[in-house]
């Protein structure tokens, strides 16, 4: 299948309708006619670009002094070509460096672009499969399902679906529960995997009575399934009184959604502990620095004890049944309000 070439003013305004989080990537890759993954990849480079941008300076230096090098093999004009095209262009991961491959009639041919980039030319063609209306609604369901009975596996998850009526076999019901991120609840050697360059902080609430506001806040993220596309859905609660912070919405798993629903909990006061799970949003450097520029200690919940959040966990229920699945929001304004005013 032909690729569809996007320009930069294009990739720019589709990551800019992403960061405001306004739509799910569904949504946007229909409307812009992008796959959700090249969106989800402009997002985080319009976020994370900067640093980035600035590294990339080394390989264009190397680049140049190639160029000098090659004055006195008579290649210069070659390289000074590649070296024009590759200075416009700032690689990151893979699915970046797809993007920028230019086809038609340029003096720089495809191969050459790949080679330039480090990119196996054979994976430009490669175009992934996206979820259909009906995996999307199944997702639905199994959320629901999920969220009721959170121990029930793919097997039982299979089963309730079959008495319902749905012809889904095992295979898909662990596909799609995979995609969602979501396992039975059962003690287990590790249950979670965390982001192998991150600290991970000891559990501190063994224990712990807790007395008075501000004693314990805790976070979590949530899966929150739409008509098209998902959101995810993040909230910072305080043990002592269950109250609700902050929350956050985002249609991408990156650490910006949690500093912002962080900041917004901070501005209201101070915990003595801050409890999550071991996800690499909460193990992310730019989240625990910010805990520990605030003087908070922080804990973390022990692989294979999900019952170590639990009043979040069950948070989740309650939205989700009280404001999420009764009102079954069509766009994510609308879900923004509804959740604005349940909170």
């Amino acid at each position: 299948m032909k690729r569809k070439p996007h320009s930069a003013q294009s990739k720019a305004m589709m990551a800019l309708e992403a960061v405001k989080e306004r739509r799910t990537v569904n949504e946007l890759a229909a409307d812009y006619g992008a796959h959700p993954t090249q969106i989800s990849q402009w997002k985080r480079q319009l976020l994370e670009g900067l640093s980035e941008l600035f590294s990339s300076r080394r390989r264009k230096r190397a680049l140049e002094e190639e160029v000098l090098q090659a004055e006195r093999y008579q290649e210069i004009g070659r390289l000074k070509m590649e070296l024009e095209w590759l200075k416009k262009k700032l690689p990151h991961s893979t699915i970046a460096k797809h993007a920028m491959i230019e086809c038609g009639p340029l003096e720089l041919s495809v191969r050459r672009q790949c080679v330039l980039l480090g990119l196996n030319r054979a994976s430009l063609y490669y175009v992934p499969a996206q979820d259909s209306a009906e995996n999307l609604a199944l997702m639905r369901v199994l959320d629901e399902h999920y969220t009721r009975t959170p121990f029930y596996g793919s097997r039982r998850m299979t089963a309730d679906l079959q008495r319902q009526g749905y012809a889904v076999n095992r295979k898909r019901v662990q596909r799609l529960m995979h995609t969602m991120g979501r396992e039975a609840i059962y003690p287990r050697p590790r249950l979670s995997v965390r982001h192998a360059d991150h600290q991970v902080y000891p559990y501190l609430l063994h224990d712990v009575v807790i007395q008075r506001p501000s004693h314990v806040w805790s976070a979590d993220i949530t899966y929150v399934p739409m008509r098209q596309g998902v959101m995810y859905l993040v909230a910072i609660l305080d043990w002592y009184s269950r109250y609700g912070l902050s929350w956050q919405l985002s249609n991408t798993m990156d650490v910006a959604f949690c500093l912002t629903a962080l900041e917004q909990a901070l501005a209201q006061g101070r915990p003595e502990i801050f409890n999550t799970d071991q996800g690499a949003q909460f193990t992310s450097l730019a989240f625990t620095m910010r805990l520990a520029a605030a003087h908070v200690a922080i804990s973390m919940d022990g692989r294979g004890r999900v019952f170590d959040n639990i009043f979040v966990e069950r948070l989740w229920r309650t939205v989700k049944y009280e404001a999420l699945y009764l009102k079954d929001y069509g766009s994510v304004v609308e879900m923004e309000g509804g959740l604005a005013e349940y909170f």
